[in-house]
């Protein structure tokens, strides 16, 4: 794990970087002043590393040089590559002499920062294209910003600060992205920027695993969640659950097994019959939280991580990794992207947990705001029978919370809020998902039955999860 040692501050940043003779590039800024620019104009030195600044501000500008944007938006990855493509590759027509000693960067952001009214989401797209060799590749490295400070000249002030970090730490910290991803903080502090993507892609990153970025992001508190489609591509939160109904399910994944996929399948399709739900814009999530990527010690293996998200993005899933212990967590973050109807697919041992007290005793107003916080958005659970070690299969209609607890569950099955999955598959009530994983450890080929067939493939193919052939 990398340690976060106390870095030099963002004046020291901005002026090594501009001691460098060989770092040549321009800036382009949308949307809250010049501030990045500006810090590096304040350290002194600025001729020697800032061939051009530019703020297009107004939309026609902005459309001029950039070209329109087919969604109309002007804060967005879209227009942010565009920034990048465009500035680059001016630096390299306009200044072909200078080429052979100079490594070019292009830095670029597209935000909203906080209005007036302070009626909007503050956020922003920052990257920057760079070289490491004169006449060399270039690298991307590009994140999402949320603005935590409630005030617009804050906001500004340490974007100025993220953006000379990024330019620092590109130069400084590239053999190491995940030293590279700590000192974006630098000189701020998690309660005024969240950072919920980030991407490296160029040749100097041809080894890194982007969704490994995300998991760092997650571990390291930078942000609650991060999420990566079936591509395997991260994904800005916002872009790959805005206006969806989402569908959650919750696991280990330590394989997927049979019946993580009936109960999957059954409660989506019990979902998508549900009369105010557009099939056309059903988002499956699958959420890993950290605590389930953790192994004994308490440590995360990272190949585990990376094997088991694997295996989800081959069966078409968009992947959630969060910090969300408690479920109404879980609801709570993503009743901040869409307002439609959501699912969350689980088995009955999750109803118990979740109907259990003591794990709301942390929780200024215990149960009660747990539950306003998981049921309070029109969200329903689909919950999957179970069997007990006595052999009794325990459903919905069998289960009993605590005496006191009775009425708050009975209210939830009156408002629906509670679903039992119909045409459940008594067979596979038996897999046990340690059990599995032992089978694949201990060098028989018993556990095959228990998984889908590509799921086995994958797991023999690629010797997933400690995996012996017979």
């Amino acid at each position: 794990m990398t340690s976060h040692i106390k870095s030099i501050g963002t004046k020291q940043k901005a002026l090594q970087v501009n001691l460098d003779r060989s770092i040549y590039g321009s800036f382009a800024e949308i949307g809250a002043g010049q501030d990045v620019a500006a810090n590096f104009f304040k350290a002194g030195g600025a001729s020697g590393t800032i061939a051009k600044t530019i703020s297009a501000y107004d939309m026609a500008f902005s459309d001029a040089i950039y070209g329109e944007e087919a969604s109309g938006k002007y804060v967005c990855e879209t227009r942010l590559m565009k920034m990048l493509n465009r500035e680059f590759k001016l630096l390299n027509v306009r200044l072909t002499e200078s080429a052979a000693e100079k490594r070019f960067f292009a830095f670029a952001d597209t935000v909203s920062a906080l209005n007036f009214q302070k009626t909007n989401d503050a956020h922003g797209w920052i990257g920057l294209r760079f070289q490491l060799t004169p006449n060399g590749g270039f690298n991307d490295v590009v994140i999402h910003v949320n603005m935590l400070d409630n005030d617009n000249i804050l906001q500004q002030q340490a974007l100025g600060v993220i953006g000379v970090n990024l330019l620092y730490g590109c130069y400084n910290y590239y053999e190491n992205p995940e030293k590279l991803l700590l000192s974006l903080l630098d000189d701020l502090n998690k309660d005024r920027i969240e950072i919920d993507m980030i991407r490296f892609e160029g040749p100097d990153f041809k080894e890194v695993d982007n969704r490994l970025m995300s998991l760092y992001l997650v571990k390291h508190g930078y942000t609650m969640a991060a999420v990566f489609g079936p591509d395997g591509k991260v994904m800005q939160p916002y872009d790959a659950l805005a206006k969806k109904h989402i569908v959650a399910i919750r696991g280990r994944f330590r394989p997927v097994t049979n019946i993580f996929s009936d109960m999957l399948k059954k409660g989506l399709t019990q979902f998508e019959q549900e009369p105010d739900v557009d099939d056309d814009k059903i988002c499956v999530l699958s959420e890993l939280t950290l605590k389930s990527l953790e192994n004994e010690t308490h440590k995360i293996d990272e190949k585990d991580f990376l094997d088991r998200v694997d295996i989800l993005c081959s069966l078409g899933q968009t992947v959630l990794i969060s910090n969300f212990h408690e479920y109404f967590k879980l609801v709570d973050y993503l009743s901040k992207f869409s307002k439609l109807k959501m699912a969350l697919v689980m088995g009955m041992p999750n109803l118990e947990y979740i109907f259990e007290e003591n794990h709301y005793k942390d929780v200024p107003g215990g149960i009660m705001s747990a539950f306003g916080c998981l049921f309070g958005m029109k969200i329903k659970l689909y919950l999957y029978p179970t069997v007990s070690s006595t052999g009794e299969i325990i459903q919905l209609k069998n289960f009993k919370p605590e005496g006191h607890l009775l009425g708050l569950f009975q209210y939830l099955i009156d408002n629906e809020k509670l679903a039992e999955i119909k045409n459940y598959d008594e067979k596979l009530m038996n897999i046990r998902t340690d059990q599995v994983l032992e089978m694949i450890q201990s060098g028989t080929d018993e556990w095959v039955q228990f998984v889908p067939k590509s799921v086995s493939k994958m797991i023999k193919e690629n010797s997933l999860f400690g995996y012996k052939a017979s």
